[in-house]
């Protein structure tokens, strides 16, 4: 995730070069840029069902090898001052990133119920810290006139050389589900089963919350720059540290948040962020001091930091149709994250960018208000948000009994506890722990 942060934080630092490459309007350039999100959601709706038949390791490599040549294609058209070129380079580039970082989601919720402690967190803190290095190298480079197509070639050699390295760690099979292991509803395909998990209304309040920490996390990155110039009157590169700023609050919450987590729980966790975030969003709306608005990004930074990660975790709960419901939330996530923003634009050319915000701070109250659906029943007893049993604070597998007061109400005895420790035997058992089938 590391790699691929630093390859689209790459491709949006010089996207003024390719512009000026291609010689074409911004209008134009706006046609150019539709590659992206069209490659990104074709990615993110596929790459569910491709995880449940092939495995995420595959679809993790597919992607990579799509995000690898779409970098390469870019450099070419960007080379060649075709804008065709780029357009369907940034297809790829998109499809690659779609498919990857659902299958990402869904390694990660395995990796959780395996260990049993906060992992994807993390694992999108290297995301975000990702952004901030290629933000930071291509900022470099542009002061130094790096050819464009030099830059996102090497960026492109780099990945795939990471992606040839990393790629070989990740168990076969994670994520794939034979058609006899899922339930009824959800046999049949990728496709089937990924609407039919949307019956539990738990999972649907999941997806609302996501829906709303997407769109405020995507709100800045589209829109944050733009919002201090216009809206404070600062400079654009006043506008480019601010971003700045929001990125390192972003990866600062990411790479600490897993204590919280364990102490609180998810629910108080993501109650608490949206809070913070919908206080730094309302800062930097209504404050007429830009250097106070400039100081509260760290709080909308912090505050969206955590919630796409811990919802995707309250998704992948239990152990059957995991990856589908990993799957089905991430789709749901990575659409606000990729739709919902622009269209904050077509909402600003009405009332105002900053106006236009206050879409983001009544999605954020919401969520707060719905966060109770990432508890289980078994959480309220247990002590903590990844204290039992597969990181399910002591929930049984579903068609299993439940737990007796022993599992929740204390610590069991060492031999009534050993056999949670079977899922830590290796890359069998943590790829039967997230194929849907009872480890």
């Amino acid at each position: 995730m590391l790699a691929t942060g630093v390859s689209m934080a790459s491709w949006v630092a010089r996207t003024p070069a390719v512009r000026d490459a291609l010689d074409v309007t911004t209008g134009a350039m706006g046609l150019v840029l539709f590659g992206l999100s069209i490659g990104s959601m074709a990615g993110v709706l596929a790459s569910g069902g491709l995880v449940r038949r092939h495995g995420g390791r595959s679809v993790i490599t597919l992607g990579a090898a799509l995000l690898v040549a779409g970098l390469l294609v870019i450099a070419g058209g960007a080379a060649l001052e075709v804008s065709g070129g780029v357009f369907g380079g940034l297809a790829l580039f998109g499809a690659g990133m779609g498919l990857a970082e659902v299958a990402f989601n869904i390694e990660g919720a395995a990796v959780e119920r395996a260990v049993g402690r906060p992992v994807l967190p993390v694992l999108h803190g290297c995301f975000s810290l990702g952004t901030v290095v290629g933000a930071l190298l291509g900022m470099g480079l542009t002061a130094l006139r790096f050819p464009v197509g030099w830059h996102l070639a090497a960026i492109a050699l780099a990945v795939a050389a990471a992606g040839a390295w990393t790629v070989r760690a990740v168990p076969a099979g994670t994520g794939r589900e034979e058609p006899e292991a899922a339930d009824d509803h959800a046999r049949g395909g990728g496709w089937r089963a990924q609407v039919a998990v949307w019956r539990d209304r738990r999972l649907v309040l999941i997806g609302l919350i996501v829906l709303a920490m997407a769109f405020a996390e995507g709100s800045a990155n589209d829109w944050l720059p733009l919002l201090m110039v216009d809206g404070h009157g600062t400079s654009a590169t006043a506008g480019s540290l601010t971003f700045m700023l929001f990125a390192v609050a972003m990866t600062t919450g990411r790479f600490t948040g897993g204590p919280l987590l364990v102490r609180y729980g998810p629910a108080a966790v993501v109650r608490a962020s949206a809070v913070i975030a919908a206080v730094g969003v309302a800062l930097v709306v209504f404050s007429s001091s830009a250097l106070l608005a400039g100081a509260a990004v760290v709080l909308w930074g912090l505050g969206a930091s955590l919630g796409f990660p811990v919802t995707i975790s309250a998704a992948g709960e239990g152990v059957r149709n995991a990856s589908a419901r990993v799957a089905a939330v991430s789709t749901a996530g990575y659409a606000a994250f990729l739709v919902g923003p622009p269209s904050l634009g077509f909402l600003a050319d009405h009332v105002g960018l900053r106006n236009a915000m206050v879409v983001v701070l009544v999605l954020l109250g919401g969520a707060a208000l719905i966060t109770g659906a990432l508890r289980t029943p078994e959480r309220e007893a247990g002590t903590g948000a990844y204290s039992g049993v597969n990181g399910v604070e002591g929930a049984a597998p579903e068609g299993a009994a439940a737990p007796d007061s022993r599992t929740t109400a204390g610590p069991a005895p060492a031999a009534e506890a050993e056999p949670a420790t079977d899922v830590d035997a290796g890359a069998g058992g943590l790829s039967r722990g997230a194929s849907g089938r009872t480890p």
